[in-house]
């Protein structure tokens, strides 16, 4: 009797061992998703074509648990400039920083928020640039929270 009760404790351990184990709740993570699609393309997967991943408005958020991550699309931009705007809501410390080249690779954007310091947004219009297909590059690193991002063709 006290063989079977102490095999059950044993059991009943080891699967409490195997739930805490596997679950990845508290593992850091961010993402960033433009238009409905999670991005998947890291900068050393990234080749600029001859088409664009987005045309039109881009409408995008990103978010974390602590963690760090570069995503970089291509985006159709028939005009010379771009009017951007972005947004953080940071739980702790983090950062987010948006690059965008113009069809020359000419960067006409550089901006960054810091999670634990004001301001947690920006917008404006972009440096002038060659229109066609531009570049695109977020980073968050040690990120918790949430934020979005959008681009359109500027004036």
């Amino acid at each position: 009797m006290k063989t079977s009760n102490l095999f059950k404790s044993l059991i009943a351990g080891v699967m409490v061992l195997t739930v805490i184990a596997c679950s990845k709740d508290d593992d850091p993570f961010a993402s960033v998703t433009v238009n409905g699609t999670t991005l998947r393309t890291s900068p050393s997967d990234f080749t600029v074509g001859d088409r664009s991943d987005f045309n039109g408005d881009i409408n995008a958020s990103f978010t974390g648990s602590g963690g760090s991550t570069t995503r970089i699309f291509s985006w159709n931009n028939n005009l010379s400039t771009a009017d951007y705007n972005a947004d953080i809501t940071a739980t702790t410390e983090g950062t987010f920083n948006m690059v965008v080249t113009d069809a020359d690779a000419n960067i006409v954007l550089n901006r960054s928020l810091n999670g634990a310091v004001e301001p947690d947004s920006f917008s404006g219009v972009t440096d002038a640039g060659t229109s066609g297909i531009w570049t695109v590059t977020i980073t968050v690193e040690s990120f918790s929270g949430d934020g979005s991002f959008s681009l359109s063709e500027g004036n």
